[in-house]
């Protein structure tokens, strides 16, 4: 049976590239009000640059260090109807540079009931199935936050924002009682204390008291998506080592894809379809260190998912397990029943 959505994916998500001229400029194409932006140079070496409308633009967390917030006047000044407008900050507009941006549009703001910790800020979207919330610690193993996406979530990133901290992913391929950590290299392991060993409900999901999710006190930022069929898709496959790879199949073309080896150590790997935008060259970012962009003919993507087509451990180890977030450039049938083709 056919998989449709009832709002077009660029609604809600949307990769825009820029050129960074060092002084301030507005960067418009996105086509929406992001409330959650991801940049990161692609012709030099920078950190990461992650904001979100609930924190405000001027507070920077980077996904390649354990770094605590920064904040600056000069990183974003604002999120705007189509994009966001950048200062100084190298990390987003050193001149010359050029920048990929990943954006994603939540926007409800109030309603949010539920849990045992109530966020001190948040904004959601129930029909996309994505928020960010930022919220203060209690310590206490088995707190809860509600979430408001009205769907169980299916991949969760927490990152403690007033000191150092590791960057802690759930992904619904690994379950609870596993985290992976963004900003290193290595694999899942099994710990209690970040998830408490329970599953995240249709409206909230669970904390342990590890001090880098629920520290007493302690301020945190949760970005949260849950699954939508036909948009989004987080799933997992077993590499084989052979250039003519896994088909990856998704439901829509892809793009973003986040990918990274859950069973061993490796990389984190961003592609999209916007850079180099077309097959089989899709170019990779890596979440977890800071190195220009990568050149590598990683995959394609197609009407209904993505095919590997390299040998490389980053994607395609042999018996070993990755782990992906997928959204949709389009679903394989749209609202208005226009099929996806591929590229």
């Amino acid at each position: 049976m056919a998989e449709y959505i009832s709002f077009q994916p660029s609604d809600f998500f949307n990769t825009t590239l820029y050129t960074g001229n060092n002084t301030t400029q507005s960067i418009t194409g996105v086509g929406f009000q992001p409330d959650f932006t991801w940049i990161k140079a692609r012709s030099y070496t920078e950190d990461h640059a992650l904001f979100d409308a609930v924190r405000g633009g001027t507070k920077m967390i980077a996904s390649n260090t354990t770094g605590a917030e920064t904040t600056s006047v000069n990183n974003i000044t604002s999120f705007d109807a189509d994009g966001f407008s950048v200062g100084s900050t190298d990390a987003i507009n050193d001149n010359a540079v050029t920048y990929a941006s990943w954006n994603w549009k939540a926007g409800t703001t109030s309603g949010l009931s539920g849990g045992t910790i109530t966020p001190s800020a948040y904004s959601f979207n129930a029909t996309s199935g994505f928020g960010a919330y930022a919220f203060t610690g209690n310590g206490v193993s088995g707190a809860t936050i509600a979430h408001g996406l009205g769907t169980k979530p299916g991949l969760i990133i927490v990152k403690e924002l007033g000191t150092t901290g590791t960057w802690i992913v759930q992904h619904q391929s690994l379950g609870a009682t596993k985290c992976i950590y963004l900003n290193t290299t290595g694999a899942a392991d099994t710990d209690s204390t970040r998830w408490n060993d329970t599953e995240p409900t249709s409206t909230l999901f669970s904390l342990g008291n590890d001090g880098e999710v629920n520290g007493n006190t302690q301020t945190y930022i949760a970005y949260v998506w849950a699954e939508k069929k036909g948009y989004s898709k987080f799933g997992s496959w077993i590499g084989t080592a052979n250039a003519d790879g896994p088909f990856i199949y998704t439901g829509f073309r892809p793009a973003f894809i986040l990918t990274k080896r859950s069973t061993g150590t490796d990389n984190w790997i961003i592609l999209d379809n916007k850079r180099l935008g077309y097959n089989p060259k899709d170019y990779g970012l890596y979440p977890n260190i800071t190195s220009v962009e990568d050149t590598t003919e990683w995959l394609d993507i197609v009407s209904n998912g993505f095919k590997i087509r390299t040998a490389h451990d980053t994607v395609n180890k042999s018996g070993f397990t990755y782990i992906y977030m997928a959204f949709a450039e389009s679903p394989i049938v749209s609202s208005n029943d226009i099929p996806g083709v591929a590229r």
